[in-house]
């Protein structure tokens, strides 16, 4: 929005900075920080009185997490809040990418929302139906893919790109959208399965976010493209001031989050994250190397799908329980120690991601 100051600049006075995305990003990353601050203990006081059990706690989980009742849940909304605020503010509206980000996080927001008021109410852990769930997210990535390829670069629309093979493209053509859409959907549910320690998600969230960010911000320059070898994607810069947001209100959070937490993300926060994620590389034509960025996600969907069909087959478990984060608190790893290292591995696994656009 304030990026319309910028026309009264006549070069070189301060107006003229807000031409510059790396300034608005910037300034994006304090405003959401700014906001999740003021913002957050009002919030939080909120949930607690409307919410007064807050978030249910699974009868078969670990034992540990038996003190954590009564906290409550939603507090992506913080996040969320102050994600939109601060990048309506300082993004340029006319930017489609920037919409379709905004479009999936707010879609998947919503469904979020839905289960998490559901379990509240009712008080229990079931919340609303996987399918209706399924079928929405499913909806929304669908509605996100197909914006994206009509969007996309002429020579670019429906396309696969590969990291490392720079000039590699697969022409998916139609099949683009089911692919874009099992990303976005795979990477919201990825994320929602790995929100259940206290700071377990949000940190990996933002690693993986600024990551993409750079890439956004890379692909986004013709200068950058050329030099790197990769393909162009006009305007995808612009998705920098999204990631610059989302990783100031996900530290506002995070201060409230860190254990013990004051309040519990839920599903509002981590499928709006996750679908975040995967429309973020959905637009800036990197799905592959978003596997990579968000591989500590793929390990804990993938222990859930071992572990279920593991059990359904032989009626034995893998792990001591599933998602593997459990499985390692059921080993008598202590709650902080598992989430510390699994975000040294999320930023061990972005490194390699942005090392993808080097390499040759």
């Amino acid at each position: 929005m304030l990026y319309w100051l910028s026309s009264f600049s006549e070069g070189g006075d301060l107006f003229n900075l807000f031409r510059y995305i790396t300034f608005r990003a910037g300034a994006a990353f304090f405003t959401a920080l700014i906001f999740g601050f003021i913002f957050g203990r009002p919030l939080i006081n909120y949930l607690r009185k409307s919410q007064k059990k807050g978030q249910p706690i699974r009868d078969d989980g670990p034992e540990g997490h038996f003190v954590k009742a009564g906290t409550p849940t939603m507090g992506g909304l913080l996040i969320l809040s102050a994600l939109f605020f601060s990048t309506l503010l300082w993004a340029r509206l006319e930017n489609g990418y920037v919409w379709i980000v905004l479009t999936v996080t707010a879609g998947y927001a919503a469904i979020g929302f839905a289960d998490d008021y559901a379990k509240v109410s009712k008080n229990n852990t079931k919340g609303v139906s996987g399918r209706i769930r399924m079928g929405l997210g499913l909806a929304l990535a669908c509605i996100a893919s197909i914006w994206a390829m009509w969007l996309h670069p002429a020579e670019l629309s429906g396309q696969l790109a590969l990291p490392v093979f720079k000039n590699a493209l697969i022409n998916l053509g139609v099949f683009f959208v089911p692919f874009a859409m099992i990303v976005i959907v795979g990477a919201a549910n990825a994320v929602n399965l790995t929100d259940g320690l206290d700071g377990l998600a949000v940190m990996p969230v933002m690693i993986a976010a600024a990551t993409l960010g750079v890439i956004a911000y890379t692909v986004g320059r013709v200068d950058f493209t050329e030099y790197l070898g990769v393909h162009h994607v006009p305007g995808s810069g612009e998705i920098l001031i999204f990631v610059a947001a989302l990783i100031g209100g996900g530290l506002g959070f995070l201060w409230y989050n860190a254990p013990p937490a004051a309040v519990f993300m839920g599903d509002t926060g981590s499928l709006a994250l996750g679908g975040a994620l995967g429309a973020i590389a959905v637009v800036t034509k990197h799905e592959i190397v978003l596997a990579i960025v968000g591989g500590l996600f793929v390990v804990e969907a993938l222990s859930v799908i071992i572990q279920v069909l593991y059990f359904k087959r032989t009626g034995k478990r893998v792990f001591l329980m599933a998602p593997i984060h459990h499985h390692f608190e059921k080993k008598g790893w202590a709650e902080p120690q598992i989430v510390i290292r699994f975000w040294i591995i999320a930023l061990i696994l972005a490194l390699i991601g942005l090392a993808t656009l080097k390499l040759r």
